[in-house]
């Protein structure tokens, strides 16, 4: 690996908490993945890329040798504890600030001051739309005074936020109308939430004109919107996650000057690299499957790097729960960029100094602009 590359600080702009205890064997395979439930016929997720890569890279910093059987693996995890084992990944892993989004079960894994005090580092607070919306209804409210009460309390949560974020694609998919909703559109869509949760049909928000509303109310904030994008478990529709559906919207809100960051983005990140070309509000990582992808995630960011400025990329984890899927995310992300520049190197396609601007910009400078970090 090249040193200016292994030694970059990095600044994953979009991440999750730690579990704090010791996960059982089937626990610990489904955080592995996006998966529901360990498989019950008979297989494992050890047997993938990235329970393989888990054996390989992950394996040294417990003391054991790479590729440990999975049972020894599990079994000096145990003995040293999720404080040590957490405290070892993620100090491994070179990051200055960790931007968490914590609202998916965040009961179950570490908050933001927690988190900074495992990792040594400095985390920021990512607020989900979606979940103080549904906070905001469980509250009570009305249909006519709900974009008010959400208005207060998401300016209540951002108070000390870093960037919103939406989970629409989850929802009710990407293709989200460029139109801003106006107030009556706003009390509709809100009365038919409201009439589905008072017949017991559950909380979960799922119209698009109240996830664009959410949105647009996030862009007012002036805070830099995160999408999810492509990939995820088996909750999403993978076909109506394509970021190209999301043209529309991104033509209506580059006026803003808000930046609109596309997370994940696999099977679609050569889409996501066009729209992050080609619009100037657009950025792009691609966490989640870096660590999914195993020894192969190299070849997926070389094919990002295809169209995205490198202005315009960022790196991320997506790491949730388990604290090797950090150091799995950080490890492959610096493979991946050392390849791809040492190729270009022997092409002459570009100078070392080149190379290790980009490096910066990929590694932090890009996320330290857009949302505002002080230099550390």
């Amino acid at each position: 690996m090249l040193d200016f590359v292994a030694d970059v600080p990095l600044v994953d702009h979009h991440c999750h908490g730690v579990v704090t205890g010791n996960p059982q064997r089937e626990r610990f395979e489904r955080m592995l993945t996006e998966a529901d439930t360990v498989s019950p016929l008979g297989t494992s997720l050890f047997d993938s890329l990235v329970g393989l890569a888990v054996r390989e890279r992950c394996a040294p910093v417990l003391d054991l040798p790479k590729h440990a059987p999975a049972e020894d693996y599990l079994a000096r995890r145990a003995e040293l504890g999720a404080e040590e084992v957490n405290r070892r990944f993620l100090h491994r892993t070179g990051t200055t600030d960790f931007l968490l989004d914590g609202g998916f079960q965040p009961d179950e894994l570490t908050g933001t001051a927690e988190f900074a005090r495992l990792a040594g580092a400095r985390a920021h607070d990512v607020v989900r739309l979606e979940q103080v919306a549904e906070d905001v209804v469980r509250a009570g409210t009305t249909a006519s005074r709900f974009a008010a009460d959400f208005g207060v309390e998401l300016e209540k949560r951002t108070k000390h936020a870093i960037a919103v974020k939406s989970i629409a694609a989850y929802r009710v998919g990407l293709e989200l109308s460029g139109e801003r909703p106006d107030a009556v559109e706003v009390v509709d869509a809100a009365g038919r939430w409201l009439g589905r949760v008072g017949a017991g049909l559950g909380l979960r928000l799922a119209d698009e004109v109240l996830h664009r509303h959410l949105v647009w109310a996030g862009i007012d904030l002036g805070l830099p919107v995160q999408f999810h994008v492509g990939y995820g478990d088996s909750d999403v529709d993978l076909h109506r996650c394509d970021p190209l559906l999301l043209t529309g919207f991104l033509r209506a809100t580059r006026e803003t000057g808000v930046p609109i960051l596309l997370l994940h983005n696999y099977p679609f990140h050569r889409n996501a690299a066009y729209l992050a070309q080609v619009f100037e509000h657009v950025f792009v990582d691609t966490g989640l499957i870096t660590h999914n992808a195993g020894f192969r995630a190299p070849a997926i960011l070389a094919e990002t790097l295809e169209l995205v400025p490198f202005g315009k990329l960022l790196f991320s984890t997506d790491a949730f729960g388990l604290a090797e899927l950090y150091h799995l995310g950080t490890t492959l992300f610096r493979q991946g960029l050392s390849g791809f520049l040492q190729s270009a190197l022997e092409a002459d396609a570009l100078s070392e100094v080149d190379a290790q601007r980009l490096v910066r910009l990929a590694g932090h400078e890009n996320a330290t602009r857009i949302y505002r970090l002080e230099p550390r």
